[in-house]
This record gives C-alpha cells, sequence and structure tokens, in this order.
C-alpha cells in the first residue's frame, strides 16, 4: 500500500511539473507587447564665439624693471591687437605672476654647491574672446609679428564654441526622437502590429565633436573646443506599446 501511494505521488508530481515547464515555454515565447527602439539625431554646424590666449613674459635680476619692461610688452601688445581691429574691450589681461629664479651651482669637485639667486620672472596671460570667430583666429596665426617688436608671445590654440546650443540641443532630441518613431512604425508594421501609446523615453548622452575627427563617442559625453566646425548628435531611447 505505502509503495503504491509513492507512486501517486511520483505521477501527480511528473504531471505538476509538465504544468509548470509547459508554461514557462509559453511564456518565454510570448510577446510583451511592446518595442524599444533608439533614434538619432545629428547636425554640423559652425562655431560662433572663439576663445584665444596667450603668454608673455619680462625677466630681470630687478624686480622693478623687469615690472617695467613687462608693461611696455603689454602696451606693444595693446597697440598691435587694436591696430589688427580688435576691441579693447575684448581684451582681458590676466594679473601678473611672479617668480624668483635661481641656478645651481657646483663646486669644483662637481658636487652640488648650493642655489643662487638670479632674477625675477614675471608673466602675464591675455584672452580675447570674441564672436568675430575668422579675424580672431587670423590674429592667432599672425601674433608672431611681435617678435619683431621684441616681445615672445606665447600664442595658445584657440578655442571654438557655440552660443545657441540650448537651441541646438532641442533640435537634435527633436530629430533623435522621429528617427526612433519611424523606425519603430516599420518595425511594428513589418511584424504584422500596429504602433501603440509610447510607453517611456530616456535621452542619451550630447557629444559635440569636430567634423571629420577621429574623436570617439564617450559615457560621460564628448564637448570638443579643438574644431571651429562641429557635429552634434543625441540619442533617445523609446519604448511603445504594440497593437
Amino acid at each position: 500500500m505505502k509503495k503504491y501511494t509513492s507512486s501517486i505521488i511520483f505521477s501527480i508530481a511528473i504531471i505538476v511539473s509538465s504544468i509548470f515547464l509547459g508554461k514557462a515555454y509559453v511564456d518565454r515565447n510570448k510577446t510583451e507587447g511592446k518595442i524599444q527602439i533608439t533614434g538619432l539625431g545629428k547636425t554640423d554646424f559652425t562655431s560662433d564665439l572663439i576663445v584665444w590666449e596667450g603668454k608673455f613674459q619680462a625677466e630681470n635680476i630687478d624686480l622693478k624693471q623687469a615690472y617695467l619692461t613687462l608693461e611696455k610688452d603689454k602696451e606693444l601688445i595693446k597697440q598691435y591687437l587694436t591696430e589688427k581691429g580688435v576691441s579693447l574691450s575684448n581684451l582681458v589681461f590676466s594679473a601678473v605672476e611672479t617668480k624668483q629664479k635661481t641656478k645651481t651651482n657646483y663646486g669644483k669637485d662637481g658636487n652640488y654647491a648650493g642655489e643662487e639667486f638670479s632674477g625675477y620672472q614675471l608673466t602675464q596671460s591675455i584672452q580675447i574672446e570674441s564672436k568675430e570667430v575668422g579675424k580672431i583666429e587670423n590674429i592667432s596665426r599672425e601674433v608672431t609679428e611681435l617678435l619683431n617688436k621684441g616681445i615672445q608671445l606665447y600664442s595658445e590654440s584657440p578655442r571654438y564654441y557655440y552660443t545657441k546650443l540650448a537651441d541646438l540641443k532641442i533640435e537634435m532630441i527633436s530629430k533623435a526622437t522621429e528617427d526612433a518613431r519611424v523606425r519603430a512604425e516599420k518595425i511594428a508594421e513589418f511584424s504584422g502590429g500596429k504602433l501603440g501609446k509610447l510607453k517611456s523615453a530616456k535621452m542619451g548622452i550630447f557629444q559635440i565633436t569636430g567634423q571629420n575627427s577621429k574623436e570617439n563617442h564617450s559615457w560621460g559625453g564628448t564637448f570638443n573646443t579643438s574644431s571651429k566646425e562641429k557635429t552634434a548628435s543625441i540619442t533617445i531611447k523609446l519604448v511603445y506599446k504594440i497593437k
């Protein structure tokens, strides 16, 4: 009797297991009634703001004389830039940085003999921020002309920005959303269904890269400042119901 009861229990267990396994198989293959798609918005644009910086220095054993030389160079730089058509309101000079220079002394035996004061080095920076991108771009290339005046101005590469970035971002989101919607409609149509209501939308990272550059998109977002001609892009992930 005990053996017969065990057989019944075992048979019931097999039937119940079969039911659950069958249900799991059906659930696994049953459509969830939704479609998830990612759209891309992309456009090329030209920077409308340029920032250029340079540094100049003066050195002298006497601090006052070093400062006078720096002031003289500053005035010559101002004159040069205004003659190039740059407004004084666009010129920003930083505070003067002062550094004491030393030289290392060695004894006749070649051993270190200490440091000796050799003078002062004064450094000042100049920055130009302007919407006249082409003009400032040319000046940054021609500024070596100041060498003829005895001024060593160390020029940095210009940085390029876009002042209408907020509007551009809205435009990109619109393009990405439309791209995702159109693709979702086609997928739904090919699968024999129709696109239903939008369940959720998630915006990706806004990227700005230089046109025709080898820059890669990053998870944190790329923001190029070295190229005047740029490309903006953004992705949108949409989830729709399927009818």
